[in-house]
């Protein structure tokens, strides 16, 4: 169920990325344009989209230390 939420976010953000809607919107928020703007809270939600995917789905096996791991075939760790 985790995975399926993860993917759902992914694709939610992906969604939002596609921003038709502010091309031809000439307003101004505080001194940005609209699009500007969008884009500024966007990347500010990728972000945490990047955190929360690091937090939850990052792969164990990678974080074992070179110490613990056994040594490699290539003759190293003589």
């Amino acid at each position: 169920m985790k995975r399926v939420l993860l993917v759902l976010m992914v694709l939610a953000v992906y969604c939002l990325h596609q921003d038709v809607w502010n091309w031809k919107n000439a307003e101004l928020i505080s001194i940005l344009p609209v699009g500007l703007a969008y884009h500024a809270g966007f990347s500010v939600l990728c972000a945490v989209m990047m955190f929360v995917l690091v937090a939850t789905a990052w792969p164990e096996h990678l974080e074992v230390e070179e110490s613990e791991q056994a040594p490699s075939s290539r003759g190293e760790g003589h």
